[in-house]
């Protein structure tokens, strides 16, 4: 069986979604199932609202139940078999169709993210900008699926490995980075010649329709890759546990990740999990101070603190802390809060209505266990936030290492500042939380910064940067619960998504 491809990408027709107003219905989209756009089976939708104004409707999506997720598993394995034999530079110039029209809708797809998530267009198109390097990078390590060529104990055979695809799998994707991530895991997947159904988040439906959009229109073949809507608990569900899913990868919380992994380990599937992280930036006596209040200041608010590698911890030399406490305050005042497509705007709401709860609650735990507001540390409200979920970019200062907020993962605009007495003493409280996603520390000596390297136990750190600085030739990816498997991105993108296969050959 052989696959033809097209001539080039189709011309973008615009957005889906319908701009809308207070009580205005948007358009009704669907799951995308063997090259086509379907109801659910079961024929239930549900409401997505712009977290900026909750009166407005984005749109209504699919419900989906599980037989949907089986009709996408049905599509995704009856297109393997083609998809895997394709030369994988025929294959790269599918995936180089879609890069192309990414690179012309940026705008409206940026739209979609600000009316979905809330985060700023700046932010939109910056995790536009950040999911194009993505993909460029995997298509060309793509070109490059070499195995190994050794020499053999045995004269006159031929010894050597390949790499091979392993068949359909899931990718389930977050609600804070709903466009870069899916470029991130589905472009190595295909890449390597596997087929894909993508279950995006509930709260980002839109975002991975305009992402699947992409390849629609590139032309690829019907089943390569597969949308569905939909809640977690059922479609999520569906897809781990389908024997004809042989990976998952998934990005989300910790408790979700721990919960996919027991169920997919049932079925001999390997995972990918990037999960949560309690990411610390530690700022020595030598620090440059104004560029660590940025720094933090940045990684801690910037996407209204929705990113697991987000700055949520600020550890601080007491010799310095006043000085950056001063920093800080003034930093903060300086962001403008606002619905994320207005220009003004710098911090936008937080994704809904339960994530803006989760946050709050955090914030009132903070308070309890004793700690003390720098500022911020309500919902915020006034004329233009009243209909939103909005909340104050929050600082804590007097955190004890104990305490929830200096131990467990807020996903919102909240930083907790401890004070530390020495370089002891930050990485001992740096590394006392049971994540291990990514770190930084500021200052000026290099001995010292080498040894935070090698001690600080994280699989992404950095010198003199923010924690959430990372670039997609190198891999991504978290220790102890922030994270299992092969990691994401870089070189190791590929390898979760292809087996060896040795051969010996002996002549007669």
């Amino acid at each position: 069986m052989s696959t033809q491809i097209r001539a080039g990408p189709r011309a973008f027709s615009g957005p889906r979604e319908v701009p809308c107003e207070d009580d205005q219905m948007a358009g009704e989209h669907r799951n995308f199932i063997n090259g086509h756009w379907h109801r659910s089976a079961n024929g239930e939708t549900y409401e997505h609202r712009n977290p900026a104004n909750l009166t407005h409707l984005t749109g209504v999506y699919q419900r989906s139940c599980a037989q949907d997720v089986s009709a996408a598993v049905d599509a995704a394995t009856e297109a393997f078999e083609a998809w895997a034999d394709l030369p994988c530079r025929r294959r790269g110039e599918y995936l180089r169709g879609a890069l192309e029209l990414m690179r012309q809708r940026i705008a409206p797809i940026a739209e979609t993210i600000t009316r979905e998530n809330g985060k700023t267009l700046r932010e939109s198109k910056a995790e536009i900008a950040s999911a194009i390097g993505e993909m460029e990078f995997q298509i060309h390590h793509g070109l490059r699926l070499d195995g190994q060529t050794v020499p053999s104990s045995t004269s006159g055979v031929l010894a050597y490995q390949v790499r091979r695809p392993i068949g359909p799998v899931a990718v389930i994707a977050p609600w804070n980075f709903p466009f870069n991530v899916p470029s991130r895991k589905m472009t190595p997947a295909l890449m390597a010649g596997n087929t894909c159904v993508l279950k995006p988040a509930r709260l980002t439906p839109g975002t991975a329709e305009q992402f699947v959009k992409l390849f629609e229109d590139a032309g690829l073949p019907s089943g390569v890759v597969n949308l569905v809507t939909g809640p977690g608990g059922i479609t999520g569900d569906a897809l781990v546990t389908d024997p004809r899913i042989r990976a998952v990868t998934f990005t989300g919380s910790t408790e979700v990740g721990t919960a996919i992994h027991a169920k997919a380990a049932a079925g001999m599937k390997r995972t990918q999990l990037e999960m949560g992280g309690k990411n610390p930036l530690i700022v020595l006596e030598d620090a440059d101070i104004d560029a660590a209040v940025e720094a933090a200041t940045l990684a801690a608010f910037a996407c209204a603190g929705q990113w697991c590698i987000s700055t949520s911890r600020a550890l601080v030399h007491k010799a310095v802390l006043d000085k950056f406490l001063a920093g800080m305050r003034q930093r903060i005042d300086r962001i403008v809060l606002g619905n994320g497509m207005d220009e003004e705007t710098t911090m936008g709401p937080v994704c809904g209505e339960a994530q803006l709860a989760s946050v709050l609650a955090g914030i009132e735990k903070a308070k309890a266990d004793g700690a003390n507001l720098l500022t911020g540390g309500s919902r915020a409200l006034g004329s233009r936030l009243e209909k939103g979920c909005f909340v104050e970019p929050t600082a804590f200062v007097d955190v004890e290492p104990g305490m929830s907020v200096a131990q467990e993962e807020l996903f919102g605009p909240v930083l907790a500042v401890m004070t530390v007495d020495d370089f002891e003493n930050a990485i001992d409280i740096a590394n006392g939380v049971r994540y291990g996603l990514g770190s930084s520390i500021f200052t000026r000596d290099l001995a010292r910064a080498l040894e935070f390297v090698r001690r600080t136990d994280v699989g992404l750190t950095h010198v003199n940067m923010h924690t959430a600085y990372k670039e997609p030739q190198l891999s991504f990816g978290g220790v102890k619960a922030s994270g299992y498997g092969i990691p994401e991105a870089g070189k190791t993108g590929i390898e979760f998504f292809t087996e060896h296969k040795t051969i010996y050959i002996k002549g007669q």
